[in-house]
Order: C-alpha cells, then structure tokens, then sequence
C-alpha cells in the first residue's frame, strides 16, 4: 500500500484550506461535520476538532477541507494540520470509521445543460465527482479515469472534461444532441448512484505529480505580473467559462508583444463563441484592469 502525502490548497474562501491527498479517502459519500459530535462517523474528523481553531471539517474523494474561526492565522497552523492528516491516513487506521445510516443518503441527480459550444454538453450532478480538471481526447488518455472511458464506449463521444460536479461532453457530428442527451444523461446518473470510480488513484497521483512539477517551474519562472494576470483570470475569469462547462489556465505572458496565452479545455476548446470570448471579454477586462500592460489574449489550442 502506497504512503500518503498531503498537498495544501488555499480556496476562495480565506478560512477554508483544502488539504489533498494523493488517493482516494471516500469513493461515493462526502461527509460534512460541524462539531465532533456531528463527526462520530470519523475518528479523523474527531482528532481535527480536538485543534481549537477548526470549525467545520469537510470529507470528500481525495481531500479534507477544514474551516477555522478566526483566532488563527493558515500560514501559522496548516502545515502541523497537514501533518497531523498524513500521519493519520498513514497509520492504516480507516477515514470513515462508523457507517452513515443510509436514510442520509441524497439520491443521485443528473440535470443536461447547454453550452456556448453547440458540440458540448454539460451534465452537471448534485454532488462533487472530481476535485480539480481532468481532460481526456481519447479512450487512450481515460485509462485511469473509468467514467470517462465508459463514455467512450458510446461512438459519438469525441472527448469528455471533468471538474467539480459535471461532466463536459463533446460529440461528432455524426447524430443531434437531442437524440442522444437523454441518454448520456442516464448513463450519468446510473454510473454515479451505483458508487462507481470517476477516477482511479493512478489518476489523482498522476496529477498531483503534474501540480508539483507545475509548482516548482512556476516558482522559479513566474513574474509578479504573471501572478496579477493569474489571478485576474481565476477571480474573474474561471468561475464563468465553468459555469458554461469549461476551463481556462494562464500559459505565458510575452512582455515584447503583450500578449497573453491562455489554454482553454472542456466546452471552450473548439468552441466557435471563444473567440469572442476572449476579444472581446477577457482581452478587454485585461487591458483596463492591467492599464494597458496587456494588448491580446490568444488561446493556445483554440
């Protein structure tokens, strides 16, 4: 059995830290616990309220999301926090420790949602599949991520994009999407309610290798400005282009030409409307908020 390690994810929200693992903790549960009563179904969660300062702990897939009160500062306690989680998942002792009675469960629904991008459509769930954006353009590419090459099994299927709560599929051309929506859309919702893998460990350690080699090179190659445009675009930017089943990263910035390159995945890649997207949104929003620093936005795959 592989060792654990812990990864620390800041999020929107400055009093909640996100601490990820490198496996699966839970498969088709999330779990919410408000005070260590609540937390009787986890001896971890239990352990983490013992810490004065944890307010709400949060179990789900790969991670543990803890909110604090304010009497403490993240960059104070989240690496003992990070360390007291790995020393836990490492000594074999099971995350979810009491069974929740069954009458809790929420019932799995699935829900279809047009795009901007006619050939994709986006299936969004009530509850969380993946933490972070896995994108898949063949069956060769979802060898590890099992929901995605189920997908492919349908002929239609050209590409499938995960993040959060939806699936993003792309099809060919060769039937309408009101032929064949109703039925992704069961395939969905039956494959989620049944307890299935989205993805397998192999996957989430794949990626999570991927975000330390990002983290090191960004490190050292990173500008300040690149910084300011990085956070425009997850502010501003990220929340709109997933709302209509996409996703968008910072590639480069040319200081010579002042342009901006950014990757577009999900139902913005190949999307006809994305284009206009960045003229005429991200680029202008750049320009003003960057006074001028910023002259284009260019998608790199789009």
């Amino acid at each position: 059995m592989s060792q654990f390690s812990i990864s620390i994810e800041p999020t929107n929200n400055e009093n909640i830290v996100k601490f990820v693992a490198n496996s699966f903790l839970t498969r088709a549960t999330s779990y919410e616990f408000k005070n260590i009563d609540e937390a009787k179904p986890s001896l971890l969660a239990q352990e983490l309220f013992h810490l004065p300062f944890v307010k709400t702990v949060y179990i789900a897939q790969n991670f543990v999301a803890i909110e604090k009160y304010n009497i403490v500062a993240w960059e104070d306690v989240q690496d003992d926090v990070a360390e007291a989680i790995t020393t836990y998942l490492n000594s074999g002792k099971d995350v979810i420790t009491t069974p929740v009675e069954s009458s809790t469960k929420v019932p799995v629904t699935v829900y279809a949602e047009s795009t901007p991008n006619p050939a994709v459509v986006k299936f969004v769930a009530n509850k969380p599949l993946v933490d972070g954006t896995f994108e898949f353009k063949n069956i060769e590419e979802a060898k590890e991520a099992p929901l995605a090459a189920a997908l492919f099994g349908f002929p239609f299927v050209k590409e499938v994009f995960i993040s959060a709560n939806y699936v993003s599929v792309s099809k060919y051309n060769v039937v309408e999407w009101q032929e064949v929506t109703m039925e992704l859309r069961d395939f969905v919702t039956q494959y989620i309610s049944e307890g299935k893998n989205v993805l397998n460990n192999a996957m989430l350690q794949k990626k999570e290798t991927a975000r330390k080699s990002t983290n090191v090179s960004e490190e050292k190659e990173l500008s300040d400005f690149d910084q300011q445009i990085i956070s425009i675009l997850d502010e501003y930017v990220k929340p709109a282009v997933a709302s209509d089943g996409g996703h968008i990263a910072f590639d480069s910035f040319n200081e010579d030409t002042k342009t901006v390159k950014v990757i577009l995945q999900g139902a913005c890649s190949g999307c006809p409307s994305s284009t206009v997207t960045l003229k005429n949104g991200i680029e202008t929003m750049l320009k003003e908020m960057l006074q001028g620093r910023v002259m284009a936005v260019e998608a790199i795959n789009g």
